[in-house]
């Protein structure tokens, strides 16, 4: 791309994956009927999309963690706990607070579920003497990656629109909103306001500070598929049938009257107590819509929409608090499978893009304020369960891990929801040195009681 014509390039690029984003945000947000073609025409959404989309969001989402890791030396068994890794820990909450990512990471995960793709970014900012994380808007991003290691980005353009106030503080005056670009190398960024280059200096970062991923992934591609195209045909299935359903039950109850052989149907009305007055060899009745068992057809159909609509979006009936079997134990977890598996699939994308953004993180407080976090450990995330299990059964098992040298006891706290792990391990330890206190100073006292 020629950075004399960057704003102008971008105008013609990924129209495709553009226009699937703003299907998939308008179907989520309601949009799921074609234009009408009158106003009297009644058309019913049952917006499974939003539904389905905020559900599994919050599986996905709950107790997410960072920590960081220092790597076990030459002969030891498990990973140590180390001061500068607890401090680079502290240093990622203190982040975290700040920019409020709990919010933010939910944000991101429902935009990432209904277009298809999210991303981060990540920040020195000057004004305020800290980082800064947020949350692009994919519909205005655009990236190419290394196409040895199709982890690594080369190049973003981040497109937005701004308002004329914010423009003059570039020097560029327009009378309206205009769309501003950033364009990222790992060496320099450019500033494009409308179609004027307003700023160019060296990347302060040192490498390209976004983290751009995939919902679902999509085999050799770095864009991925949304969970609102998955559902997509079922769901308009859905509406059509509700509707349809609707119309009955509204016609049955304002019966149609049906003559027979009567030219002429001046003063007949349907309601109570009315005499109808009717040629020789006519015949009038009410049209019953209910008989037939011509609803019980609808009916049966929209129960397989429902099997398909649970099956395609991989929740079953249970995960929406519809357990009518009573199921626990291992009996629930069966029937919750599916979304486990899914759930699975979305974190082992998240889990790599968290760990990216928290790699950025320490990588730029080490620059900006001559801290060495980025070398006290390697950062990973712990999840919280998908399936509510007994509580003490997984404390348990979580003791004979740690006592069998199989895990550190921090990875077991966040397995076990601990907010902060870290904390809570450092606290264990000043525990740890009191009770050894406690107790050398009673051995001290004893022994010196026999020798006397």
């Amino acid at each position: 791309m020629s950075d004399l014509s960057v704003p102008r390039e971008l105008a013609k690029l990924d129209k495709g994956r553009l226009d699937a984003y703003a299907s998939n945000l308008a179907f989520y947000s309601g949009e799921q009927w074609p234009p009408a073609r009158s106003r009297r025409m009644r058309r019913l959404v049952v917006n499974y999309a939003r539904v389905v989309v905020e559900k599994v969001t919050s599986y996905v989402m709950s107790g997410a963690h960072l920590e960081v890791v220092a790597a076990p030396g030459p002969g030891e068994a498990s990973e140590p706990v180390s001061s500068a890794a607890l401090a680079a820990e502290a240093a990622l909450s203190l982040v975290a607070a700040e920019n409020g990512l709990e919010r933010l990471d939910y944000e991101t995960e429902i935009d990432t579920s209904v277009l298809g793709d999210g991303a981060y970014k990540v920040v020195w900012d000057d004004d305020l003497g800290r980082v800064v994380v947020t949350a692009p808007d994919v519909q205005g991003l655009f990236a190419w990656w290394d196409p040895r290691d199709r982890r690594r980005l080369l190049r973003v353009a981040e497109r937005y629109m701004v308002s004329p106030e914010w423009a003059a503080g570039y020097g560029v005056v327009v009378a309206k909103p205009v769309v501003a670009v950033e364009y990222w190398t790992a060496e320099k960024v450019d500033l494009w306001v409308g179609e004027t280059l307003a700023e160019s200096k060296v990347n302060p970062c040192g490498f390209v500070p976004y983290v751009v991923f995939p919902n679902l992934p999509v085999p050799k591609s770095n864009w991925g598929v949304s969970d609102v195209a998955v559902i997509r045909e079922v769901a308009v299935e859905l509406n059509r049938e509700f509707t349809a359903l609707s119309r009955i039950m509204e016609l049955s109850g304002n019966p149609i009257a049906v003559l027979e052989n009567v030219e002429e149907s001046a003063d007949i009305a349907v309601e109570p107590g009315s005499v109808w007055e009717l040629p020789e060899k006519s015949k009038a009745y009410l049209l019953d819509l209910l008989s037939g068992g011509g609803v019980g057809v609808h009916l049966d159909y929209v129960d397989r929409l429902y099997r398909a609509l649970h099956d395609l979006s991989e929740s079953p009936r249970t995960a929406f608090g519809d357990n009518a079997r009573s199921l626990s134990g291992v009996a629930l977890e069966i029937e919750l499978k599916p979304l486990e598996q899914k759930v699975v699939r979305k974190r082992l994308v998240r889990g790599d893009a968290l760990v990216r953004r928290g790699e950025m993180i320490l990588a730029l407080l080490d620059v900006f304020t001559k801290t060495e976090h980025g070398r006290s450990g390697r950062v990973a995330v712990s999840w919280g369960a998908v399936v509510p299990g007994d509580v003490n059964a997984d404390v348990d098992r979580e003791a004979k891990r740690v006592s069998g040298l199989l895990s550190s006891a921090r990875s077991s706290m966040g397995r076990l929801g601990v907010d902060d792990a870290a904390g809570e391990w450092k606290q264990r330890l000043v525990e740890l040195a009191d009770v050894a206190g406690i107790s050398a100073g009673a051995a001290g006292k004893n022994g010196g009681g026999v020798g006397a």
